[in-house]
Order: C-alpha cells, then sequence, then structure tokens
C-alpha cells in the first residue's frame, strides 16, 4: 500500500538522520552499531518518542501523547513536553535531567547536553519558553528561562543562567548569562570547547590589576622609592581538557 510504504520510509529516514546526528557529535559512537546507538543511547530514544508523541498530539490522540512522553521520561531520564517544536538533526548528549517545556521550540541541527532545561517563567499562558535557532550548542545544566530567543550559531556556556535573547553567533556565560563574542574563532557547529570560552569579568578583573600596577609604578617614581614587586596577572590561555562532559 503506497499509504504504508510512504510511512515506512520516513520511519527509516527519521531513524537515519537521528543515528547520523548522534554518529557526528559524540566520539563515544566510533565502534558502535547503529542497533546499540538505537537501544542504548537515551538522548536518541527520547527524540524519537516525542516524535511518536507529537504526532499522536496533533492528531488528536488523547491521553496516548503524555503516556508516551511519561515512559520516555522514565525511561531516559529526559522529559519533552509532546507539544514543543523540535527541528531536524537535533542530538543530545547523555541527556540526563533534560527538560524540554510546552512552547519551546528549537531549530535544526541543535545540540543539548544533560541538565539542560528549556523551560519558563511564572504561569501566564501562550509562549513561555525558549525559541532556539539553528546550530545552536548549550552545555551541561545550562537554564534558559522564558520566552527568550537564542540565535543561529550561538553557544551556551555550561551552567549558565540565560534570561534575556542571545544574540546570532556569540556565546553566554555566566549567572546571569553575558554575551560575549568570541574573537578570531569559529563560534558555529556542535563543539564542545568550554574551557576555552571567554570570561568577562576575568577581563576585566585583568584589566583593573593592570592599572593598579601602573598607578603604583608612577607613585614609586614620583616618590623615589622602590617600585613595588607585583605579580603580573596570568594572562596566558586555559589547557586541559574540555570540561563539557560527553
Amino acid at each position: 500500500m503506497p499509504v504504508a510504504d510512504d510511512l515506512i520510509s520516513r520511519t527509516f529516514r527519521g531513524l537515519s538522520s537521528h543515528i547520523s546526528a548522534a554518529r557526528g557529535r559524540d566520539p563515544a559512537t566510533a565502534n558502535v552499531s547503529s542497533l546499540e546507538i538505537l537501544l542504548t543511547w537515551p538522548g536518541v530514544q527520547a527524540i524519537l518518542a516525542y516524535r511518536l508523541a507529537n504526532r499522536l498530539r496533533r492528531s488528536g490522540v488523547p491521553l496516548l501523547p503524555f503516556a508516551v512522553s511519561y515512559l520516555s521520561r522514565v525511561i531516559t531520564g529526559i522529559e519533552i513536553h509532546p507539544d514543543a517544536e523540535i527541528g531536524p538533526g537535533i542530538f543530545i548528549d547523555h541527556g540526563s535531567g533534560v527538560v524540554i517545556g510546552e512552547t519551546a521550540e528549537i531549530g535544526e541541527n541543535v545540540t543539548l547536553y544533560q541538565g539542560v532545561t528549556l523551560g519558563g517563567t511564572g504561569f501566564q499562558s501562550g509562549k513561555r519558553h525558549p525559541t532556539v535557532g539553528d546550530n545552536v550548542t548549550i552545555g551541561s545544566g545550562a537554564k534558559l528561562l522564558g520566552p527568550i530567543t537564542v540565535g543561529h550559531g550561538a553557544k551556551i556556556g555550561a551552567n549558565t543562567v540565560v534570561v534575556e535573547d542571545v544574540p546570532p553567533c556569540s556565546t553566554v556565560v555566566g549567572n546571569p548569562g553575558h554575551p560575549v563574542r568570541v574573537d578570531g574563532r569559529k563560534v558555529e557547529g556542535p563543539d564542545a570547547d568550554w574551557i576555552h570560552l571567554p570570561d568577562p569579568l576575568q577581563d576585566a578583573v585583568k584589566s583593573l590589576s593592570a592599572r593598579i600596577k601602573e598607578l603604583e609604578k608612577q607613585v614609586a617614581e614620583l616618590s623615589g622609592s622602590e617600585q613595588p614587586d607585583v605579580e603580573e596577572p596570568d594572562g596566558e590561555p586555559k589547557k586541559g581538557r574540555s570540561s563539557a562532559g560527553g
């Protein structure tokens, strides 16, 4: 039957796309079969369950969409409301503790790590959850709250709390989140190099420290005393393994 063939074809294409997303962004899939990914990767399982629940919800089926969502949460530790809108190519790495609210909207090729929340604020009706653009990466434990918009290619640092709109191709760190540009580095794409994210507060402290040393030098020259031995602030970039997990 043409309808049945089309449904089977779409199902296999959907499975293939989710497996490809996992392989493209999780090094742990290097020596793992596609069947193992389907059976043991909770992020892939949660998205497949969401697709089923969302389709049932759009078809007007009562109760069953939420039953599917509930079982998925019990099995995977990931909670996705059936009414959320999620584009193709999403990948949830590890996934435990991820929450995606009812009016959340997620674009294409988005990567979420464990503990991410796309939540609401207050009890208002209507749009109350974040809208996430394409090619966005959201680090472990990040909380995006309210009807904010995250622009294309943005990166949200681990444990960042975001309550305001995020410009495209920018990086947000801290609590509350501070949008900053990454000079000379490629922002777009699901890399997890959180350890080299810019820190505006640290930059401000370094600038103040350098200014104080210069003032102390001028005072010493005017008074004829010895210049104080002040340790130079460490300007070298952080090195080491990424703290993003995965």
